[in-house]
């Protein structure tokens, strides 16, 4: 798939069949993560690999995640402060990580939806306390994949609107 076709017409998806992600294609995604820019090329992540049901299934009950018990291969992007080089950029570069999962998902035929987790204080704890994640490290997304259960048209979302020329 070309990268422009990517980028227009991945989607979000929230409904997975049973069939597992293949150990090829979770390692083309985190490739793909860890391929991601970073400031300084500091590369402030930690990845978390999730794919036994009964951890998934403690992520159902975050408020609108019900659906990620049919999920069956779900990534936690974390953040690491103490491998920044330049302070306060570890967002942009976890979210540049996630990006790049989601379309390496989407180029593989994997489904996937991102799960805001920072800066919500009660997602932060339930992922420190079900995957003993340590305080120094910080829970940011959770990517839920597998194979689709669903098909989304693209969709065309181009506003002229939101383009401003020299100035606003």
């Amino acid at each position: 798939m070309e990268t422009i076709d990517a980028i227009m017409t991945r989607r979000s998806v929230r409904s997975w069949t049973e069939e597992p992600v293949t150990d090829e294609k979770r390692k083309r995604i985190l490739e793909a993560a860890m391929n991601a820019p970073s400031a300084a090329d500091a590369r402030p992540w930690h990845f978390v690999v999730l794919d036994d049901p009964e951890i998934i299934r403690q992520f159902t009950e975050l408020g609108g995640t019900e659906m990620l018990v049919e999920s069956t291969f779900m990534v936690l992007v974390c953040g690491d402060v103490s491998k920044e080089i330049y302070p306060g950029f570890w967002p942009q570069d976890c979210a540049c990580a996630a990006q790049n999962m989601q379309l390496a998902a989407h180029d593989s035929g994997i489904g996937c939806v991102w799960i805001a987790i920072h800066p919500l204080g009660e997602r932060e704890r339930v992922c420190r306390s079900v995957l003993d994640i340590p305080e120094n490290i910080t829970p940011f997304a959770l990517l839920a994949m597998g194979v689709p259960n669903e098909v989304h048209e693209p969709e065309y979302r181009f506003d002229l609107k939101r383009v401003h020329q020299n100035k606003w």
